[in-house]
């Protein structure tokens, strides 16, 4: 993270689903899951590049957590800090981050299960 801070991502069943497949025995738990051919994890301009070479370039990396914030804020009833919380955005003023402690992960793992019935559905939609 920027910040240096440990940002937890609750993960939905979609998502393990393809982790596990993604999984070899040679994979250590503090390996990033899609590494830089270098070092490190994959760059946005990484990112970008894949997507000019997909013929994508008219999306952003960022876009898609852009996305994801217009989806929860439009579509659904989480709370706006539950939403903040999962993009690892700042939430409130000092003050009050002073007192809330908490991370909200079983409200942060109920937003990214219907985030991935969300995209798994769209999805199935265009294909069919």
């Amino acid at each position: 993270m920027k910040a240096g801070a440990v940002h937890e991502v609750p993960l939905s069943d979609r998502a393990v689903s393809i982790l596990t497949d993604l999984h070899t025995h040679e994979t250590k738990p503090h390996q990033f899951v899609f590494p830089a051919q270098r070092s490190g994890s994959l760059s946005d301009m990484t990112m970008s590049a894949i997507l000019k070479r997909m013929k994508h370039s008219d999306i952003t990396v960022h876009g898609f957590r852009s996305t994801f914030r217009d989806w929860a804020g439009e579509e659904t009833q989480f709370e706006r800090e539950v939403t903040e919380m999962a993009l690892a955005h700042t939430v409130a003023s000092s003050v009050e981050r002073a007192y809330r402690r908490g991370r909200a992960l079983e409200k942060r793992r109920e937003l990214m299960m219907a985030w991935a019935e969300y995209c798994f559905t769209e999805s199935q939609r265009d294909q069919g």
